[in-house]
């Protein structure tokens, strides 16, 4: 069983700066790790492949220091590692970021599973996995709790999933080759062994760029991307709301009164 995770790089800190021309976070001087919702899907991956034999392979896109978590992806157990760097790929929102990584994984050709983590803990916008799942055609689970099970047997191969809902779960069975993004219930991320470090430390990281997976660069980056942040304003401070005293059947008259004024 073949197996992509896709990982982001985010900074380790909630003092994020913002590039007042671009509108764009400034990543450079900054902390970074994995993105913690990754760590869920580098781990699941793992699993799978312990239990159903392999290769795994990460992949993530961003500037040159973004190597960094691919070591630390390999240090827990992935196999391979590909890095997409390029200026042209720079500012690309959500739809841009997702075809980018659609194309790189066109260009591996060989996977039965995609895992993402459920969302970037910088974006917060959970669309890059489904966005990977639409470019590539492919069926697509998101909110997944835990895998029940896996048919590789079977024609076609398929994977079961229990996906999270607000009031319970769904039972899903998708069919191979599918995307899955996964929440932090699935499991329990490992801790890097000394031996994985030790492989992480000299392993070999694939680098490719534009060329490499072919894209129209006014497909992607910043001036490629749908979609642009154009202003960044901290909200103004609201006056804090009125405080009632006095007996309980005081207040809800005065409450009720204010209410209806407001009607």
């Amino acid at each position: 069983m073949n197996i992509i995770v896709c990982i982001k790089q985010v900074p380790d800190t909630t003092d994020v700066k913002i590039n007042p021309e671009t509108n764009t976070l400034i990543r450079e001087g900054v902390d970074s790790i994995i993105n913690p919702f990754d760590m869920y899907a580098i781990e699941e991956a793992v699993r799978l492949k312990e239990r159903f034999g392999g290769t795994t392979t990460v992949l993530t896109m961003g500037p040159p220091q973004a190597q960094d978590v691919l070591r630390e992806a390999i240090s827990l157990g992935i196999d391979k590692a590909i890095h997409l760097s390029d200026r042209v790929f720079a500012g690309s929102d959500t739809w841009g970021t997702s075809l980018i990584l659609s194309k790189a994984i066109e260009k591996i050709k060989d996977y039965d599973l995609i895992i993402c983590g459920k969302q970037a803990s910088d974006g917060d916008t959970a669309q890059v996995g489904p966005g990977i799942a639409t470019h590539l055609d492919l069926p697509q689970a998101t909110y997944v709790r835990k895998i029940d099970t896996v048919h590789l047997d079977t024609k076609p191969n398929v994977i079961i999933v229990e996906r999270l809902l607000e009031e319970g779960y769904e039972i899903l069975e998708l069919q191979l080759p599918a995307l899955i993004t996964v929440v932090k219930e699935i499991n329990e991320p490992r801790m890097p062994s000394l031996r994985g470090k030790m492989k992480a430390r000299g392993a070999e990281i694939i680098s490719w760029n534009n060329k490499d997976i072919d894209l129209e660069e006014d497909r992607i980056g910043l001036n490629g991307s749908p979609t642009q942040v154009i202003k960044i304003f901290t909200p103004p401070h609201k006056e804090g709301g009125k405080i009632f005293k006095g007996e309980p059947e005081e207040i809800v008259n005065e409450l009720v009164k204010e209410i209806k004024d407001l009607l």
